[in-house]
């Protein structure tokens, strides 16, 4: 891997406003603020969190698919360096052939209208990436062996195959252009889970034959720890800590991390084990409370939680956590 990262983001925040509700000051959905994460090529880059954390709403600022509100975004690889904040038109469209999605429902994703090799050809054809029908064809004949499609399911329709085939098509759709960044959100969470290890591991193939990075945003933290190799966790908007994957899972310094590694189910039918339980919900991120953000379902909460919010506090060994009290929590 290059000591340079693919993606980098200073300070990323994503704002939204909420239409309607009288007279004063509209209310605005902070969906994700103040963050700082860079995506090292070739990673498996894993990014978790309760639902309603933020999680999709950064992987898709990440693409420039929702408008930034503030910080500075930057993709760069061997070929280019985008400026995603300021980008242009024309280097947009060039970024989508680099930046692609695979989506979390195989059913919705898919037209019903179209074959299966209209559907991966679609982005060639969009954004011009060949000549002609016949470099087209061998193009989605290519991608579609990759991902384990043979040429008679080029021909049929959507609702001719399972879960699992249909996610396979929208990841060979989202492959066809050839892409350095893929961010992967739920791309297993609707399936089973005998076929999400047999998706989980052709996307890993698939990473290590093509050079690729992925962000893999998860709730399912079992899954976070098979395949990726650096983790993120993400509370109201937030990164609250990240480190590489095994010193995560085996050395967690955030209450919430460690809340959320307690619930993993264990294989071992001895193992007593007992989730550590969080009261309450998650906050409105319309009205985040002050100081740190999960200090309202903390039980290790103190004054200096309730006044001011911790920053990302690097801990050694790539490994950073957003917590005043962290350090005493380990002892």
């Amino acid at each position: 891997m290059s000591n340079k990262p693919l993606i980098s983001v200073k300070d990323l925040s994503v704002h939204f406003g909420i239409r309607g509700g009288g007279f004063g000051k509209k209310p605005v959905v902070r969906a994700v603020e103040g963050v700082d994460l860079d995506i090292a090529p070739g990673s498996f880059f894993g990014l978790v969190g309760e639902s309603g954390s933020g999680k999709t709403t950064l992987g898709r600022a990440l693409l420039r698919a929702v408008p930034i509100t503030r910080g500075k975004l930057t993709y760069q690889d061997e070929d280019v360096t985008y400026d995603l904040g300021t980008i242009e038109k024309q280097e947009l469209k060039e970024y989508r052939s680099k930046a692609q999605l695979i989506f979390q429902d195989p059913y919705a994703a898919l037209s019903p209208r179209m074959t299966v090799r209209d559907i991966i050809a679609e982005p060639l054809e969009v954004m011009g990436l060949t000549s002609s029908k016949e470099e087209t064809d061998e193009r989605v004949r290519e991608i579609a062996e990759k991902c384990r499609l043979n040429l008679e399911h080029l021909r049929r329709f959507p609702h001719a195959f399972s879960g699992g085939q249909r996610q396979r098509i929208s990841i060979a759709r989202a492959l066809v252009s050839k892409p350095h960044f893929v961010v992967a959100d739920e791309s297993v969470a609707a399936l089973d889970v005998s076929i999400q290890a047999d998706v989980l591991n052709l996307l890993k193939e698939i990473q290590q034959e093509m050079g690729l990075t992925f962000l893999f945003i998860s709730h399912d933290l079992s899954v976070v720890a098979h395949v990726c190799d650096h983790v993120a966790v993400m509370y109201l908007g937030r990164l609250v800590e990240t480190a590489p994957t095994r010193q995560l899972f085996a050395a967690p310094k955030h209450p919430y991390t460690k809340a959320l590694l307690s619930a993993i189910p264990s294989l071992d039918p001895d193992d007593a084990g007992v989730a550590e339980k969080l009261e309450g919900e998650i906050p409105s991120p319309t009205n985040p409370p002050p100081g740190c953000k999960f200090q309202t379902r903390c039980r290790f909460a103190i004054d200096i939680c309730r006044k001011d919010e911790p920053k990302l506090d690097h801990t050694g060994n790539e490994h950073n956590v957003a917590c005043h009290r962290w350090e005493e929590l380990m002892e």
